[in-house]
């Protein structure tokens, strides 16, 4: 309605009535505006959470998926091989080749079982061939679980990718692929331990060969301070024969004696040489210590067939370790390798290395060793039951006061 129409006394009323419900629809349409805003925003908030909790759901079923496959026990079910049973770097060389055969076939077998989705076959099977071949070659005994795990998602992944196609690979598949990772593993801890036991092996004939040579040089030493000592011994008695002084003769007979004593040192150094060559096995079983190295309550078992067995522990106490070893126990045995190997089994369980037995490294306590020594080979050993660790403990002190 035109304002001019309107008498002039309700002109001034009618303008304010006009601007107020100008107001009124303003405030209309903006409030409408807002709630409009409000509930698309409440919608898409809606949408979200829909898709989180969809999501989420998946989540839980891939894990529950991947728990079971992941599972040991499921997966000695459904491989064909023992893996209960140790075996050498061949025999699972030669599995590991079995086992990329049947993988070949599968994979042919998938790519060709539908012709009339060939193409995405293909690339599944590709797809999955690639990622699996990749994490399997950088497997390593530190991330065997990684490389399992991911290897389970990407079979997951590549179902779920390729399900709108009705495309899917099978579970033979996925068991395939971690027997082949389970191979690979098992392959590097063989090498690993072989080369490990080939090592120890060298040592062992090395340290052999240092005793042979050291029976040998003895034996020698033995022959010829024993021809000197008859000669001195032949002089001496003939000087005294000839002798009229009783004094000087005197003289010569405690020179005799004094030389008697060390022709007995002799003929016993002789015998113990004689003993140790007609029995090869004979020799000395260390238990030894180092609590600077390695903490308290771990002891190194072996053996030496050593003249001298200190020779041996001395070399291990080398640029080694920090410090060096102290001795619990030096037990001689007519078949050392037997008593080491006896020790060695009964404290199996307490391998410091579990992987390598060469190491002879056990975790276990001073008076357990010296009881099973005392109660079933040596009844006479001597022990100490208390490492000295002199180098150990005056460093402790020094950190202490500096």
């Amino acid at each position: 309605m035109d304002n001019r129409l309107v008498p002039k006394e309700y002109r001034k009323a009618y303008e304010s009535d006009l601007e107020i419900q100008k107001s009124i629809e303003a405030k209309k349409k903006e409030f409408e505006k807002e709630c409009s805003d409000n509930k698309n925003k409440a919608e898409e908030q809606l949408q979200s959470i829909k898709e989180q909790i969809e999501k989420l759901k998946n989540e839980k079923s891939s894990l529950i998926e991947e728990n079971k496959l992941l599972n040991a026990d499921t997966f000695y079910e459904f491989t064909s091989f023992d893996y209960t049973k140790e075996f050498t770097s061949s025999e699972l060389k030669n599995e590991f080749e079995k086992i990329k055969l049947k993988e070949k076939e599968l994979s042919k077998s998938i790519a060709n079982r539908n012709k009339s989705d060939k193409k995405h076959n293909k690339q599944i099977t590709r797809a999955f061939n690639a990622e699996t071949d990749h994490q399997i070659s950088n497997v390593t005994t530190k991330n065997i679980d990684t490389v399992r795990k991911r290897i389970v998602r990407s079979f997951e992944q590549l179902n779920k990718l390729y399900e709108i196609d009705s495309v899917s690979l099978p579970k033979e598949f996925l068991d395939i692929k971690l027997e082949k990772l389970e191979l690979t593993y098992r392959y590097q801890v063989a090498r690993m331990t072989e080369k490990e036991l080939l090592k120890a092996k060298k040592e062992e004939i090395r340290e052999q060969q240092r005793a042979e040579q050291e029976l040998q040089a003895q034996k020698k030493k033995i022959e010829k301070d024993e021809k000197q000592f008859n000669n001195e011994l032949s002089r001496l008695l003939k000087y005294m024969s000839q002798s009229s002084n009783d004094v000087e003769t005197q003289i010569y007979a405690d020179k005799i004696k004094e030389l008697q004593v060390k022709i007995d040192e002799l003929t016993a150094e002789k015998e113990k040489v004689s003993n140790l060559e007609a029995t090869p096995k004979a020799g000395f079983v260390y238990i030894i210590s180092n609590i600077g190295s390695f903490g308290e309550n771990i002891f190194k078992i072996g053996m030496t067939r050593r003249l001298e067995p200190m020779d041996r522990i001395n070399e291990l106490s080398s640029a080694s370790v920090p410090f060096p070893f102290d001795v619990h126990a030096l037990i001689f045995s007519e078949d050392a390798p037997a008593l080491e190997n006896s020790l060695h089994q009964h404290f199996r369980d307490n391998e410091v290395n579990k992987v390598n037995h060469r190491k002879e490294f056990f975790k276990t306590d001073i008076e357990s060793i010296k009881e099973l020594v005392h109660k079933e080979y040596d009844q006479t050993a001597t022990f100490i039951e208390s490492p000295e660790a002199e180098q150990y403990y005056e460093t402790l002190n020094i950190e202490k006061h500096s």
